[in-house]
């Protein structure tokens, strides 16, 4: 059993709080690793607009949607995050702003059912089951968690990953479960779906660049035991 998947079956609320307080840190190690130049500053800068400026002017219209400017600036936030394809950032800016702001309108209100509102994106270019979960996330983070490959490996049951409208259900209902369990042992913690995805992306990428962060940084001490067994988005760009 990975840590990670310790962490994920074990910790506690407290430790959970920890973790995700480390968000920032780990992100810049993360960053502080990219050879390409201005590849660290822009996936900072890129992270910055997602969690905060994206996630305010969405919630902040009358009626949740993403415009097409939008989704083309989070492509090249998921990509700078993790695999790197080009084509998918040119081929989501074929898609007409129209249906952008169609698509997402119809998918924001098909919330709290997660696998509905993912249908309602996918019909977009280059948008697959990742990507609309990162507009689910952004725009509803009380809903929904973005289907990063480090958020779904620690959970067991969801390897080998797949991109698919069903494998995103199985991870969204582990996530909330994970919410419920944290609200019960915390209701003043405020667990949303997003802080755990975040939560379980920074424990994962800890571990693998630099596990003593977790210790050094006020992180989980994971010394509770453990009651369980023993990057990229696969997504292809649609067709209208």
């Amino acid at each position: 059993m990975s840590a990670t998947t310790n962490f994920f079956k074990t910790a506690s609320a407290e430790e959970w709080t920890k973790v995700l307080k480390l968000y920032n840190h780990v992100l810049n190690l993360k960053a502080s690793k990219i050879q390409k130049p201005g590849g660290s500053k822009n996936l900072l800068d890129l992270d910055k607009w997602f969690q905060t400026e994206l996630s305010q002017s969405i919630q902040g219209r009358k009626e949740r949607y993403i415009t097409h400017e939008e989704l083309t600036k989070l492509m090249k936030w998921k990509l700078s995050r993790g695999k790197f394809r080009p084509r998918l950032t040119e081929m989501v800016q074929t898609n007409s702003p129209d249906l952008v702001e169609k698509s997402s309108r119809q998918a924001f209100k098909k919330l709290p059912n997660v696998g509905a509102a993912i249908k309602e994106l996918i019909v977009l270019k280059a948008v697959g089951p990742a990507t609309a979960s990162a507009v689910l996330a952004a725009g509803a983070p009380e809903h929904a968690p973005f289907m990063a490959d480090e958020s779904m490996l620690p959970i067991p049951g969801l390897s080998p990953l797949a991109y698919t409208e069903a494998a995103y259900k199985r991870y969204a209902v582990e996530v909330q479960d994970c919410v419920k369990r944290l609200k019960k042992e915390d209701p003043s913690g405020e667990w949303t779906p997003h802080k755990v995805e975040l939560a379980l992306w920074t424990h994962y990428m800890a571990c693998k660049l630099d596990p003593s962060v977790l210790e050094t940084k006020n992180g989980p001490s994971n010394k509770r035991k453990s009651t369980g067994d023993g990057d990229g988005d696969e997504e292809k760009p649609r067709k209208k």
